[in-house]
């Protein structure tokens, strides 16, 4: 019988969505899948709903969980991991506040990239490379699947660190791909492209139907407004750079330098950012997190509520598994290596690439060099990338501030005493989640 880790499967958005891929695919019901999540409440709620989705399909697929990893990973076939370190959102406030109150720094999203990806990154490789070792230990021939962000840095470090195969998982393709489809107003059935570059910053290559270059079809669109505000950052950058890239508006405004140090450029492009409210006193933040908790209280009544369906999304984890089980080919995007793959980007870092599945495993696929102006926007981030990843496997501290430095958004607004002042507070305010660095 096929055995599934899933570490993090206390999340209300991939866990019943990631088992259900899998049990959408007949040839896969025939599975453990072994849930697990330190917090105890969320996986007791996970455990009893995949449970009710199994036993509602009439499936003879077994659901197990435990809150350690151990009993999990002892010979699984495939560990799926969506992981996030920390207690309700309090250190990705922090990643947002500090550098706001230190030098007035604009972030978005905050969570791949920049002093906020940094931070996660911190948090969250060292979680990851412990699970790698455990899986050299417990399953060396099992394939990881990673939906954790940082992606880049995550699958980075753990290539470099650990001996076990690892692919980093994103759905930015897909939902960007159906996006253009309907921008452009063509079948997406009949759409074909070709996608290359880093997480949440990889570019459409090529982008056709029936042998048609869509490309000018879709610079068309910068013509028409109503199409243009639904993704106003990225269709300034196909402007001026040339092509699409993967990741949403709010995302793509703060891998680049252009966007959040201009009040009049995010007023333009919608862009919604963190700014510092005078009223966020800690009586108003207690307030929300219960408001959050109320949220989350909310959604598990709904859900407990609802019939517990399967039904298949276009994340790829399901769709490897069937592969290599099957020995079917799928073609899907997702984060590997940089072995020669893209001749323009750093060797070893983390790239976005096509990847061959099948039952004799994971075939990246070569890309040759992106158009040079794609790669060097890709560069700057993978500078910040690599100097992170190396804070934490050399355990070296300066090696910190240097990756903050050379964040392209926060180069743009923030002089180099505010980085590292930013940089030393935040580690200081999450120093119990802070792997050991040396000065």
């Amino acid at each position: 019988m096929l055995k599934i880790a899933f570490l993090g499967a206390g999340s209300l958005g991939f866990g019943p969505r990631l088992v259900g891929d899998i049990l959408s695919f007949p040839e896969l019901v025939d599975s453990t899948i072994h849930l697990v999540d330190p917090a105890v409440d969320r996986l007791e709620f996970m455990e009893r709903y995949l449970r009710r989705m199994v036993s509602e399909a009439g499936l003879p697929t077994q659901i197990a969980a435990s809150p350690e990893r151990e009993s999990a990973l002892d010979g699984a076939n495939y560990v799926i991991a969506s992981i996030r370190v920390g207690q309700n959102f309090e250190p990705e406030t922090l990643d947002r506040r500090i550098p706001y109150e230190v030098g007035g720094l604009i972030q978005t999203v905050s969570d791949t990239v920049g002093v906020g990806g940094i931070m996660k990154g911190l948090r969250t490789i060292p979680a990851m490379l412990d699970f790698a070792r455990d899986m050299e230990r417990l399953c060396p021939k099992a394939v990881m699947l990673n939906y954790t962000n940082p992606m880049a840095m995550i699958m980075w470090a753990v290539h470099e660190a650990a001996d076990i195969a690892a692919v980093g998982l994103c759905h930015s393709v897909q939902g960007t791909s159906r996006q253009l489809a309907n921008y452009m107003g063509v079948d997406y059935s009949q759409m074909r492209y070709r996608v290359a570059g880093i997480n949440h910053m990889a570019w459409f290559l090529e982008l056709t139907e029936g042998g048609e270059d869509l490309y000018p079809r879709l610079k068309a669109c910068l013509d028409n407004p109503e199409i243009v505000e639904k993704d106003p950052v990225r269709f300034d950058i196909l402007k001026h750079f040339g092509y699409f890239v993967t990741e949403s508006s709010t995302h793509m405004s703060e891998y680049v330098p252009y966007f959040l140090r201009h009040p009049d450029e995010m007023e333009r492009l919608k862009v919604r950012a963190y700014r510092r409210d005078p009223e966020q006193t800690e009586e108003v933040m207690a307030r929300r997190r219960e408001e959050r908790k109320k949220r989350l209280a909310d959604r598990l009544k709904q859900m407990e509520s609802q019939p517990a369906t399967i039904r298949r999304s276009h994340e790829f984890a399901a769709a490897i598994i069937y592969a290599m089980e099957t020995d079917t080919p799928v073609r899907i995007n997702a984060s590997v290596p940089n072995t020669g793959l893209i001749t323009n980007l750093l060797e070893g870092c983390s790239v976005e690439v096509p990847c061959l599945i099948n039952g004799a495993g994971i075939h990246a696929c070569y890309v040759g060099a992106l158009p040079p102006q794609c790669a060097a926007l890709c560069q700057g981030n993978v500078n910040m990338q690599g100097l992170t990843v190396r804070a934490i496997l050399e355990q070296k501290r300066e090696h910190v501030y240097h990756a903050a430095m050379l964040d392209p958004n926060t180069a743009a607004q923030l002089t180099l005493s505010q980085t590292r002042e930013t940089m030393d507070r935040l580690m200081e305010a999450q120093h119990d989640m802070m792997p050991p660095l040396m000065d």
